[in-house]
């Protein structure tokens, strides 16, 4: 399969910021939705971007919290947004829509990752549904206000999409659950959303990307009992991170999910894989987990996906 998939030689790498990689980006003026950009990542992608001078709308599951954390964040909006409902997500829709406003940046950055086996909605397994689906009602709903500007959708999604393609025969884990596994293919839906979305968009002049923001230890990790923390090797018994080195800081995990946003670097380009604030590289054959898979940007499991995630959730804008 040909790809696009190889570096550009951005300038960038794994330990820029996002602050670093928006040097000389004036934002003022456009509008950017981050969702759960109140914590972790998300909180630091909220800030760089109000920075340089943009106004970012943050959807929470929790919008007393986020009002708390981004309280002194100049240019920050706070409404609700529950993406395991679909009926949050609709209603959010309709209010942004009722704003007329624009929209220039999208950044599906909310997630959840290796949670015991729960359930949403009409059984849906809740990594798939938070992480892929209620974004991609998310997006597809506000394809009004993002369509005339020509946004740009960015998709996080993580080295974890090696642990799992799409589970095509039983996509919502109804037998045999593996918190890890789930979490893989939550990912590898994450990637091909953006493959499809930028070859949808592309004639519109929207594009997306989708991305692995580095290994960062953040709330993203409360499903995870310290215990198994300590065995991966992450932390020791106190929880003090035992490589600190080969963890990004927050500031540094937030960069890879900025530049795709707002990079000129990336101008005509789209529906690529990014790590390190550049276009990552094939995976090895040797199973690193470094890189993208080929199921992951795979074109033709991508419209597949676009088409039973528009079944599912009743939404294609496309249609």
């Amino acid at each position: 399969m040909s790809t696009a998939q190889h570096k550009i030689g951005s300038g960038f790498g794994a330990r820029s910021t996002a602050d670093d990689v928006l040097q000389g980006i004036d934002l003022s003026g456009k509008l950017a939705i981050v969702t759960g950009g109140y914590s972790g990542l998300g909180l630091e992608t909220t800030r760089a971007l109000t920075k340089a001078g943009a106004h970012v709308v943050v959807p929470a599951r929790r919008p007393a919290t986020a009002r708390e954390a981004l309280d002194g964040i100049e240019g920050a909006e706070v409404d609700e947004l529950d993406l395991g409902d679909l009926r949050s997500v609709r209603a959010f829709a309709e209010r942004f829509l009722a704003s007329d406003r624009l929209v220039d940046i999208v950044i599906n950055n909310a997630g959840i990752m290796a949670c015991p086996e729960t359930r949403v909605g009409p059984g849906w397994e809740t990594q798939f549904a938070t992480n892929h689906l209620g974004h991609y009602a998310l997006v597809n709903r506000l394809w009004p206000a993002i369509e005339p500007g020509g946004a740009r959708i960015v998709s996080v999604s993580s080295a974890g999409h090696h642990y799992s393609g799409i589970r095509w025969d039983d996509v919502h884990w109804k037998s045999g659950y593996d918190k890890w596994e789930a979490y893989g293919q939550a990912k590898t839906a994450n990637v091909l959303f953006a493959v499809h979305l930028d070859r949808l968009g592309q004639e519109s002049g929207v594009r997306a990307f989708s991305l692995h923001p580095g290994g960062i230890l953040t709330p993203l990790q409360r499903h995870l009992p310290q215990q198994e923390m300590v065995d991966r090797g992450w932390i020791d018994e106190n929880g003090t991170p035992l490589n600190p080195e080969g963890f990004k800081t927050p500031e540094q995990g937030a960069a890879t999910q900025v530049w795709a946003a707002t990079s000129p670097q990336l101008a005509g380009m789209g529906g690529v894989y990014c790590e390190d604030c550049d276009i990552a590289e094939p995976a090895p054959a040797d199973g690193t987990r470094v890189g993208v898979r080929d199921y992951a940007i795979d074109p033709v499991q991508a419209a597949r996906l676009w088409e039973m995630s528009a079944e599912l959730t009743g939404v294609n804008a496309f249609a």
